[in-house]
């Protein structure tokens, strides 16, 4: 396992585009947001995707897209949030390089997600109280898979320090 090819993976609010920018500069890799390159081949955000075509056709598309990194030799992927709840995403993952969850606790995924729910179509519509509750509920749904992953880094521990020791030990 080379951490030539890294994946992040957790919920939506866990940091995963924050870090993958880092990451990317440390290893001299291209560093890339999953959703943003899903926005750019479909032409619409993911909002859009969503209430046009709905959730299958987006999942389906995120899996076509994942599949691009085969082909690449370097990089930092932030994956989408369910990415990885889709056994063959994970096991693809899982085959092509070193997989990281960041999983920061539910209060700070409300903090942090409060402030851009328009963005985001799973919560658009969603109070703060709901915001909870579903991430909870997402959380539960996500978690057999997200533990897939090769490393798990929680709350305070989601480090520069942390990353650099995993690149370290996973090259």
């Amino acid at each position: 396992m080379a951490a030539e090819k890294i994946f992040l993976i957790g919920m939506m609010g866990s940091g995963k585009s924050f870090w993958t920018k880092k990451i990317a500069k440390w290893i001299k890799a291209a560093g890339y947001d999953l959703d943003s390159l899903i926005e750019m081949n479909e032409e619409k955000t993911i909002t859009e995707i969503f209430s046009e075509d709905g959730e299958a056709y987006f999942r389906k598309t995120e899996t076509k897209i994942l599949k691009w990194f085969k082909e690449k030799k370097k990089f930092v992927l932030a994956t989408g949030g369910g990415t990885p709840s889709n056994q063959e995403n994970i096991d693809f993952m899982k085959k092509e390089g070193v997989i990281i969850w960041l999983d920061e606790p539910i209060e700070v995924l409300v903090t942090r997600l409060s402030a851009e729910k328009e963005h985001r179509p799973l919560i658009a519509n969603l109070t703060n109280g709901q915001l909870e509750s579903f991430l909870q509920t997402k959380l539960v749904e996500r978690q057999p898979f997200y533990q897939q992953a090769d490393y798990k880094l929680t709350g305070d521990k989601i480090t520069e320090a942390a990353f650099k020791k995993i690149i370290k030990d996973a090259s």
